[in-house]
């Protein structure tokens, strides 16, 4: 009873203080963006690495003009403490993985693309290993004819845990660069060869230590 209780708790008061907590750590950096030229007016895949995952919803609304997006999370207790936390900045959820209801959360993202939505993804997520590609990505765009959009955000001094992802936390007053890739389509390409190429686009700007 008490671990049902304490995680009941948790789901409450950990997506709360870690939205104010994001946003603190925001509003005390320098923040320069370099969004993308081509700005698709229909919806896309937005993709990121798991660790790279904090700062990301701020890049989304800098340079998207009409923000709506959904991001796929894995469907369990972290994913669901995940998920509260982004509900705070007005992100929707879709949730599952490539491990764990990967058809119905598959099709739930498709729906979203073609509802009118943006899909925000980890192609790595939700347990590595780190910079792998999974399927979802390149699926989701191919089955609903969309561009995808990647996203890094690179802080000058940051936290790393020690976690599979190496995930990257910034550090109050540090400068943070958020980079977009130019929007681009994998319509009729090979699953592999795609991959690669969202892959090596990702690793242009990524924290590799």
């Amino acid at each position: 009873m008490f671990k049902t209780l304490s995680r009941k708790l948790a789901m409450v008061l950990i997506p709360f203080i870690g939205s104010l907590l994001i946003r603190l750590i925001y509003m005390t950096t320098k923040r320069t963006f370099h969004p993308p030229k081509n700005i698709p007016d229909e919806p896309c895949v937005i993709g990121f690495w798991h660790g790279d995952l904090l700062m990301q919803p701020f890049s989304y609304f800098h340079w998207k003009k009409d923000p709506k997006i959904a991001v796929m999370i894995s469907d369990h207790f972290d994913g669901e403490i995940l998920a509260r936390t982004m509900s705070y900045f007005g992100l929707e959820t879709v949730r599952g993985s490539s491990r764990k209801g990967a058809a119905r959360a598959l099709i739930q993202a498709i729906k979203k693309v073609k509802d009118g939505y943006d899909l925000g993804l980890t192609p790595d997520g939700p347990k590595g290993p780190r910079f792998s590609m999974s399927d979802g990505v390149v699926a989701i765009s191919q089955k609903a004819d969309c561009y995808i959009v990647l996203q890094t955000c690179v802080p000058d001094r940051y936290w790393q845990l020690g976690s599979w992802d190496k995930f990257v936390i910034p550090k109050p007053f540090s400068h943070i660069h958020f980079y977009c890739e130019e929007p681009f389509k994998v319509t009729g390409m090979d699953m592999e060869e795609a991959k690669q190429l969202i892959h090596d686009k990702l690793m242009k700007n990524s924290i590799t230590t």
